[in-house]
């Protein structure tokens, strides 16, 4: 008995890596940490109350933000884990195994556990406070969304200790991810864990399409559209027909896997080309999905810090939505060494060097709103102009390997690696920070310290190029990915110990990110005018914090700038527009049930990713009675009477 509770232990968790029991020491303090700092405080009905069951867009927004956050820091550590394995040839840092498992682990992260809930932050705090709507369409399914993606999160990461991580990449092709090359469970965790998270994608695309389309202000024209929440619909669009994409292959892979079907496997018929057509019709696409709402968070700090209306605002939109299109064209790129043939690759090579047009022309938009204008360099504006250089050697490499004979020789190289980190982070990480400290003020109702951050700003950025640009140079010197050691006559140890040292600068700048967020709170600028910034659309037009109904009165819109507009008016002795008297305001209450299906969600893939049917099915089972409920719940909705809007407008200094 004995005997076989040891043999299961030792193959349920990951034993024999120092690095692993570190992370079970860390993950039990911290876990008793929470526990007892909530139980101290007496916390655990406030947490159960504003958080668990909240279906507040804000709050909904700053519970992505966070766990993006966390995210970034374990991604981080695996890139900083990676870097250190790089540093010297024949290092023997981190086994191959265990090399293989954080390369995977550390790209899912960054993309799907990092980018994708700091930009569904960014569109919860700012999208409907730019529509001038009291929510988003879905409340409730807002609620379900994050959770799903919370749990699906939370159930890849506990690969790293129980069961053991995915090794066969990020995006997981066949055969190394079928029975024959992954025979544990790793590649199941992948799959359930994406598969989770990826539903609750899909259901925040439809609700913000629906909410953009149904829920703007009266007056906001398509016109009158602000830029981001045009990103944000660009984006959603994407999601919602990539992720179906993902949801089906990962299902395909997984019924090779669970029932033994041939999909991707070549013995039984299958084709593993067929995985990796589909991976990338969902993942190309991914890339746009990411980036887009930083095309948008750009525009709106662009403006804001040059005091000037957008440049172009026209062609912004059409380049977005064009972008959107065809970003279902190009996914053929990643593979152009697959033996396609001439004709496919020409198409693909062609679509990938088009779909840079409207990018550049985004570009020329943002040097000419900020030409001739007042521009003040706050932090969301430095990383905003740190952006484009960066996007532009990021583009230009692109285009680069846009052209398939050439793409021969870069293939697979730490070439590679550069572009997309060059993309990625100068586009995607550096949007949402400059997104992040531009929405702050409005999120918590202080700014955050401008000198640390600007300490983060340079340090970050030292610390890209330092660690990026090596990386050109060493793929051209023939220098493959996912290689976990190297030998001295290969001539590539300078190169790697220099990228190394950034990586290793990123990791202090964010940091001191850290940093800046704790100083800020104990030495809080506070935001008592809503608008810190001067800025230019109908989100600083209510106070900071947004309250819980966001607009005392539904406001009127006129113009594209509708806020700046109202400010001018009011300089220039205008009366101010006239506001309808106060009515009691419709609001939805707050649930329990996409937390409590949230966790039978997570016991269905606990269940799967084991082939343990007999957990499986009750979480299975949990779903649907969890429909069932709130199927037949009629109370999902409130009223916040008008003395109530009036204290809570008094005491933000906006008597009405």
């Amino acid at each position: 008995m004995i005997d076989r509770l040891t043999d299961f232990v030792s193959w349920f968790f990951v034993t024999g890596d120092p690095l692993i029991y570190g992370a079970d020491v860390a993950i039990v303090l911290t876990t008793a940490a929470i526990v007892f700092v909530l139980t101290y405080f007496e916390k655990w009905g406030w947490l159960w109350r504003e958080w668990l069951t909240t279906v507040d867009h804000k709050r909904v927004g700053i519970m992505y933000i966070i766990a993006s956050l966390l995210m970034l820091f374990r991604g981080g550590v695996d890139a900083l884990l990676m870097r250190t394995q790089l540093a010297f040839p024949d290092l023997k840092f981190l086994s191959p195994e265990h090399y293989n498992e954080v390369f995977t682990t550390h790209g899912v992260i960054m993309i799907l556990f990092m980018a994708m809930p700091l930009m569904f932050g960014l569109f919860n705090i700012a999208v409907p406070l730019q529509l001038g709507a009291r929510d988003v369409a879905f409340p409730f399914l807002n609620s379900l969304s994050f959770w799903l993606f919370f749990i699906g999160a939370m159930l890849f990461n506990m690969s790293f200790v129980i069961g053991g991580s995915a090794n066969a990449g990020w995006l997981s092709y066949p055969p190394l991810s079928e029975m024959t090359g992954s025979p544990g469970v790793g590649e199941d965790f992948y799959i359930w864990g994406v598969q989770i998270s990826g539903i609750g994608s899909l259901m925040t695309g439809i609700n913000f399409i629906v909410t953009i389309v149904k829920m703007r202000a009266p007056g906001m024209t398509w016109s009158r559209v602000p830029i981001f929440t045009w990103s944000v619909l660009s984006s959603c669009i994407a999601i919602i027909v990539a992720f179906p994409v993902l949801t089906v292959t990962l299902a395909l892979l997984f019924l090779d896997r669970f029932l033994g079907a041939h999909f991707f496997t070549m013995d039984g018929g299958g084709n593993a080309m067929m995985y990796v057509n589909l991976i990338w019709m969902w993942g190309h696409p991914e890339v746009y999905i990411v980036v887009l709402p930083a095309f948008g968070i750009f525009s709106e700090v662009v403006a804001t810090f040059s005091r000037k209306r957008l440049f172009g605002y026209g062609s912004m939109v059409f380049a977005m939505l064009s972008i959107s299109l065809m970003a279902y064209f190009t996914w053929l790129h990643h593979f152009f060494t697959m033996g396609s043939g001439a004709n496919v690759n020409i198409f693909f090579a062609i679509s990938t060097m088009i779909i840079a047009i409207p990018t550049g022309v985004k570009i020329f938009n943002w040097l000419f709103t900020m030409f001739r204008g007042r521009i003040s360099f706050q932090t969301p504006m430095l990383w905003t102009v740190a952006f484009i250089p960066c996007f532009i050697v990021g583009g230009m490499t692109g285009v680069m390997l846009s052209v398939a004979p050439a793409d021969f020789q870069f293939h697979n190289s730490y070439f590679l690696i550069a572009h997309f980190h060059q993309v990625l982070i100068g586009g995607v990480a550096f949007g949402y920070f400059a997104g992040l400290y531009y929405w702050w003020p409005k999120m918590f109702g202080f700014k955050l310290n401008e000198t640390i951050g600007k300490w983060a700003f340079w340090i970050w950025n030292i610390g890209f190029y330092v660690c990026f640009m090596p990386q050109y140079v060493v793929g051209l010197d023939g220098m493959t990915r996912r290689l976990n050691s190297y030998s001295w006559d290969s001539g590539w140890w300078a190169l790697n110990f220099t990228s190394t040292i950034g990586g290793f600068l990123m990791g202090i700048g964010f940091l001191f990110q850290v940093w800046q967020i704790a100083h800020s709170i104990k030495f809080m600028e506070k935001d008592t005018t809503g608008d810190p910034w001067g800025a230019r659309t109908l989100e600083w037009s209510i106070p900071s914090p947004a309250p819980l109904y966001n607009f005392a009165t539904t406001p009127l819109v006129t113009d594209r700038d509708d806020w700046w507009e109202e400010k001018e008016r009011i300089a220039a002795g205008k009366m101010p527009k006239a506001k309808p008297e106060l009515e009691p305001i419709h609001m939805p209450k707050n649930s329990p049930i996409p937390f409590i299906q949230s966790i039978c969600w997570f016991t269905v893939g606990f269940g799967l990713v084991f082939h343990w049917l007999w957990i499986a099915i009750p979480g299975f089972i949990g779903i649907a009675v969890t429909m069932l409920v709130h199927s037949f719940n009629y109370d999902t909705d409130y009223y916040i009477p008008v003395d109530e809007i009036q204290r809570t407008e008094a005491k933000a200094g906006r008597g009405a």
